[in-house]
């Protein structure tokens, strides 16, 4: 199975509007950051997507995505969900629907937001066609079992998700004790580190750090920065086994 990270950026990405600092001003191509997704595909030649952020279709068209099978919602936040409607796209090259899997209140939110989409195939393909699919068990996807993983994000709960020996976890504040069970023999992980200070609703790379070891994966790559982290800077500060994720980095797990 192959992992893309579509975008590594926080909520305002990075460059910021009206920034000029050595990160937003940076020419490194590892410093411009897209609002975070990623795009996971199976061996069955399937592909998750993993939220749909408001940088959707740039970061598809980027990659050359062709096809969406299935999207898995961490949460409903707008950095994650407001590219919704660039699955029209998809469903229009595959003429099927595709459907969206997630906390039920994350399931709601959409329903109650974005409730144009929630339809049945038939002519028209001009709206995006989804179903939604409330889950908090392990689940099956085209062969290949899905964990979410329930993680604190400030006061709300929302979902990280383990498929196979690989886990994503964004905006996370905490990972309770019986979700860290979950992640025992995890060999890649992606997780969230908003910046260096502190941050009521997100780890900081003081805890990221702490957090990836206790996890102990074979490699862990830090996603969900602020501009406050450049790449060079970040990366030399970090113990063996943990690197700075990037938009388009690619990554093989089993």
């Amino acid at each position: 199975m192959q992992l893309t990270m579509l975008g590594v950026g926080s909520s305002a990405g990075t460059p910021v509007v009206g920034c000029d600092c050595a990160t937003c001003c940076s020419t490194d191509p590892r410093n411009k950051r897209t609002r975070s997704s990623a795009c996971i595909t199976l061996d069955s030649g399937h592909v998750l997507l993993i939220d749909t952020g408001p940088d959707m279709r740039q970061q598809a068209l980027r990659e050359q995505l062709r096809r969406v099978d299935a999207v898995l919602y961490t949460h409903t936040h707008a950095d994650h969900l407001h590219g919704i409607d660039d699955l029209r796209a998809f469903c229009q090259l595959q003429r099927q629907q595709i459907p969206l899997y997630g906390r039920y209140d994350a399931m709601e939110h959409i329903a109650s937001r974005f409730g144009y989409t929630l339809r049945e195939p038939r002519d028209f393909w001009d709206l995006p066609i989804l179903s939604i699919n409330p889950v908090s068990a392990p689940f099956s996807l085209f062969g290949c079992e899905v964990t979410p993983i329930p993680v604190k994000h400030g006061y709300i709960d929302i979902h990280g998700y383990r498929i196979g020996n690989l886990a994503y976890l964004t905006d996370v504040s905490e990972i309770p004790d019986e979700s860290m069970a979950l992640l025992e023999g995890v060999d890649v992980l992606l997780l969230d580190c908003l910046r260096h200070k502190p941050h009521p609703t997100h780890i900081n790379v003081e805890q990221s750090l702490a957090y990836a070891g206790l996890i102990n994966a074979r490699e862990t790559y830090l996603f969900h920065m602020t501009h406050e982290l450049e790449f060079e800077a970040l990366s030399a500060m970090l113990p063996p086994g943990v690197h700075v994720a990037y938009d388009g980095l690619q990554l093989q797990f089993e």
